[in-house]
């Protein structure tokens, strides 16, 4: 990380490691009193708690870099938004594309009840996956011998949620890139399959699972095609984080889950079928730099993030001013030591997270190779 870059991001580092981790105390607390009584209620107060965490994220993208995110949708869908339960599915271009949920998510009411289903690492990322664990975020192996049960356990256990939530599937199981484009549409040609041109081939089987658990008591797929715009650099975490904005397109259709086909092997074909027209609207996106069939929508930039983002710095501030006071910490080599540790730290932490989200960095394409002698290609073994 360039001097110049940790500059700016050693203090947001600062104040979401120490917001998140009264936020992750808490969790753990209300994990321990009240969780065991009433898990219902647990649920509510978390959601409200695991809030003021994400909208420090929300705040990075809409106050701190100014990212422009451009909604298209249909009224239907505009107003079914976070009023119901929901499974999205997006295809996954870029390294936030989970950050622009939550923008949606927030804009809809449903941010602090936002899931997903994340590689099983991601808890393990302090503040941040913990916050997710607590929350009930699905994390998997992405071994489907180890998963299946895992996956199906966790939705089971989200029949009782009691309020509206969004669970995210990224259904192509890792981010768009150009080496993965290649082995996708290798695969495809080897097979006779239709060739991906801006998505990735989707794996099914943990869209069949979810679909196949979640259809008594969530009533709607959200499908979100994200593009870029002609001459826009891609987001990063690390672009957000140095104030770089960029701009966003995302459609956003809703499908009644009740319109879905009933058979397993109908439903995979289903996901494909979104994928193939996915493909074709990015398409046409490419030529005419927007979605024609949809209308633009307004998002906005509420206020909410920001007063969150300015009490939590306020908090922060304080309350380490009363503790250097109190402590005499920096009077000493000892705690001069101390706290350049702890700057260290945080820094270390920082560089985690924005390595964590880069797309070279998550899990590489396998290239299947053509079927001889009735051999099973590797795309299959993971489908």
């Amino acid at each position: 990380m360039a001097i110049a870059a940790a500059v700016t991001i050693v203090p947001i580092g600062l104040l979401f490691f120490a917001s998140g981790l009264i936020v992750n105390l808490i969790q753990a607390i209300i994990y321990v009193t009240i969780r065991p009584f009433s898990k219902s209620i647990f649920r509510r107060i978390n959601r409200m708690v695991a809030e003021l965490l994400w909208l420090e994220l929300v705040w990075i993208v809409d106050w701190w870099a100014g990212v422009k995110v451009c909604l298209y949708t249909d009224p239907e869908t505009l107003e079914m938004m976070g009023k119901e339960h929901a499974l999205v599915i997006a295809n996954h271009k870029s390294d936030i594309d989970w950050l622009i949920g939550w923008v949606f998510a927030q804009r809809s009411g449903c941010l602090g009840s936002t899931l997903a289903v994340m590689k099983k690492s991601s808890k393990y990322l302090p503040v941040i996956g913990w916050s997710m664990w607590f929350s009930e975020y699905l994390f998997l192996e992405r071994s489907w011998a180890k998963d299946e049960t895992t996956l199906k356990l966790g939705l089971e256990r989200l029949k009782d949620y009691p309020q509206p939530f969004w669970l995210a599937l990224f259904v192509e199981g890792t981010r768009f890139t150009q080496a993965k484009l290649l082995a996708a549409q290798e695969y495809a040609s080897s097979l006779g399959l239709p060739v991906p041109r801006n998505v990735l081939i989707p794996r099914t089987k943990g869209f069949v699972t979810s679909v196949s658990q979640m259809r008594s008591f969530v009533p709607a797929i959200i499908d979100m095609t994200v593009a870029l715009p002609k001459d826009t650099t891609p987001p990063t975490m690390l672009r957000l984080f140095k104030g770089q904005s960029s701009v966003i397109h995302v459609k956003v259709k809703r499908h009644s889950m009740k319109d879905l086909p009933e058979s397993d092997e109908a439903v995979a074909q289903w996901c494909k079928d979104i994928f193939v027209v996915k493909d074709e609207v990015l398409d046409k996106h490419k030529v005419e730099n927007t979605f024609s069939d949809s209308e633009l929508v307004d998002i906005g930039r509420p206020l909410k993030s920001l007063v969150v983002v300015v009490s939590w710095a306020c908090l922060i501030v304080f309350g380490t001013f009363k503790f250097l006071q109190w402590s005499n910490l920096l009077s000493s080599w000892k705690g001069l030591t101390f706290a350049g540790v702890g700057l260290a730290v945080v820094t270390v932490l920082m560089q985690i997270l924005i390595q964590f989200s880069q797309a070279d960095r998550s899990t590489r394409a396998k290239v299947a190779p053509t079927r001889s002698n009735g051999s099973t290609s590797v795309q299959d073994k993971q489908q």
